[in-house]
């Protein structure tokens, strides 16, 4: 491009910046659907945006041309583009509206540079100046289209990071203050006061819980190590839940009902306890149907005593000696101490159980023969189950 079609070019964006913007917002928001009918775009901001860049347009339209060291998305002579794609992603125009401004922009201004300084150009540089228009139109497009994208990303971050917030802030018991709760019931779309489970666990995805509770409300969030999920109780009742999770797979422990998203803090310590209980096997582990185990996990201490004094001579014994006897303990306890029961459980003679209890009680110096099971060796094989020892 020679330096008087340059010069041409300057005069042409001195005195028709102004008119080319006027056309040009009257051509979008009579021609561009997404400005017309969403609202989403002020006039001001549209005219601003378009003067803005019709300018920039014809300012690296009349340079010498494109310096190829020179990076695009570095260079302030996009700057106008940048800026609208990140104004139109943080209004939530689509970009396929945006985009199509930019061509229309292109087309506006190539008929008005024909019309008035076409004949003052040899034909050769009206061509040229055709093919440099739409190289800066379709760089310009791009650099829109890279900020609307980041801004878009950076939002779903923001996003990502503000539900995070909010599930670690109802899992530690913050939404007992009510207007965390709200915040979070707004941004998570679940309600501040209905009835709910807590259910935490490992192995399913989210979309595989989601699935098996429909029609049931839950959300879920991926945690290090597992899943939490809040799940809205209906006319079924927790049964109702349980029911659904059952044949999920994977290891899960779910809380009692809890009222609201106040009472989640809790319901989470309630399903993380019962998740425990499984010792890393597979199931569901329902609070409430493990509240030994439950209270043998509140207190370490107390649960590794219990299967020191119980059991820790039986343990203390080679794996091929004390296995019959701690599975005949097990069966003795979950049969109410009936020896007949238990032979039958564990598969030999009711003579065979007594000689076994008789040695149990040898070892330990407790009398278990012909008595109801004691509640400390029921909870000291629990623990013993649950891996808690001293």
């Amino acid at each position: 491009m020679i330096a008087d079609t340059r010069a041409v070019l300057a005069e042409h964006r001195r005195a028709r910046v102004e008119a080319l913007t006027d056309r040009l917002v009257a051509t979008i928001e009579a021609a561009n659907p997404g400005y017309r009918t969403s609202g989403l775009v002020p006039h001001e901001d549209l005219r601003r945006s378009c003067r803005d860049n019709v300018d920039r347009v014809l300012e690296l339209l009349g340079e010498p041309g494109a310096d190829p060291a020179r990076d695009p998305a570095e260079d302030p002579a996009y700057d106008a583009a940048r800026v609208t794609g990140r104004r139109r992603s943080e209004q939530g125009l689509p970009l396929d509206d945006v985009l199509r401004s930019f061509r229309l922009g292109g087309r506006l201004i190539w008929e008005d540079l024909v019309e008035h300084v076409g004949e003052a150009l040899p034909g050769a540089e009206v061509r040229d100046v055709g093919t440099r228009l739409w190289e800066v139109v379709d760089q310009t497009s791009a650099q829109v289209a890279a900020a609307y994208h980041a801004t878009e990303r950076a939002a779903v971050r923001a996003d990502e990071q503000l539900r995070a917030e909010l599930w670690e802030g109802l899992l530690h018991g913050r939404a007992q203050d009510p207007r965390f709760a709200h915040e979070a019931a707004r941004i998570l779309d679940l309600p501040v006061g209905d009835d709910l489970l807590v259910v935490t666990g490992t192995g399913p995805d989210t979309d595989r819980l989601l699935a098996a509770l429909a029609p049931l409300r839950s959300c879920w969030v991926r945690r290090t190590g597992g899943v939490v999920g809040l799940v809205l109780v209906g006319a079924g009742g927790a049964a109702q839940v349980h029911d659904a999770l059952r044949p999920v797979g994977g290891a899960l422990g779910a809380s009692v009902v809890v009222r609201g998203l106040a009472g989640v803090g809790t319901g989470f310590r309630q399903a993380s306890i019962a998740l425990r209980t499984l010792d890393g096997g597979a199931g569901l582990a329902t609070f409430d149907e493990r509240l030994p185990e439950a209270l043998l996990l509140t207190a370490p201490e107390v649960a590794g005593r219990l299967v020191a004094v119980w059991l820790g001579p039986l343990l203390a014994l080679a794996p091929g000696e004390a296995d019959p006897l701690l599975k005949t303990l097990e069966a003795w306890v979950a049969t109410g101490g009936s020896a007949t029961h238990t032979a039958t459980r564990v598969h030999c003679h009711r003579n065979t159980v007594l000689n076994r209890l008789r040695r149990v009680s040898a070892l330990t110096g407790r009398d278990l023969v012909d008595v109801v099971p004691p509640v400390e060796l029921a909870l000291a094989l629990r623990a013993h189950r649950a891996g808690l020892t001293q």
